[in-house]
């Protein structure tokens, strides 16, 4: 069975990292059902253990807290006005299948955005769901005993937008950031996202 859990407060980012951490141990003990975690994080910038992160341009500059993680991919930001997604499913009895589970988080968050007029897609050869050359939503995941951990950040809000101006969003030069209330072209809340994002989800995933 697998469950949908929207956090309705801020989260600080190793709060989050913790749940991650708990549900996967109740998950490989045979104490949990898969989860798919959806949330707000409280302002934080966050990058994956690589050698070269000069996608976060000045880091004693940068305005929020840098948390190194076990995700991969470059540096991205993380903070109100945009919603987190932790999909903590069993990827051994979906095939073990890394690129397959990226699809369907891409497919599920297109079919969100469809839901509010907006025409997402991908791009070839970069994660994520975008609108034409901007950037709504970013992907990185990990795994533990194949149970899949982290997970995808889609900016709702127009709040969640002037933090990305002092980093390289995902380490892509030129990379214009935007939002689902700005290609709706109404006001979208978290909470509102997260109900249509939740039921894309549970549609691809379960």
């Amino acid at each position: 069975m697998l469950e949908i859990a929207h956090l309705p407060e801020p989260i600080a980012y190793e709060a989050g990292l913790h749940l991650q951490d708990e549900h996967v141990d109740a998950i490989l003990a045979g104490n949990a059902s898969e989860t798919i975690f959806l949330l707000e994080h409280r302002p934080v910038y966050t990058i994956g253990r690589l050698r070269d992160q000069s996608s976060l341009r000045h880091p004693a500059a940068l305005p929020f807290p840098i948390h190194e993680t076990n995700r991969g991919g470059q540096a991205t930001y993380h903070g109100p006005g945009q919603l987190v997604g932790y999909p903590i499913l069993n990827l051994t009895n979906r095939g073990k299948d890394l690129h397959e589970h990226l699809r369907k988080l891409e497919e599920a968050l297109i079919r969100a955005c469809q839901k509010f007029g907006v025409n997402a897609t991908r791009r070839d050869g970069l994660t994520g769901v975008w609108v034409e050359n901007r950037k709504l939503a970013s992907i990185g995941v990990g795994v533990r005993k194949w149970i899949s951990m982290h997970g995808f950040a889609m900016n709702i809000t127009a709040e969640s937008l002037p933090p990305f101006f002092a980093i390289t969003p995902c380490g892509i030069d030129g990379v214009t950031m935007s939002c689902l209330a700005h290609e709706a072209g109404r006001e979208i809340t978290v909470a509102e996202a997260a109900t249509v994002v939740g039921n894309e989800l549970a549609n691809i995933f379960r």
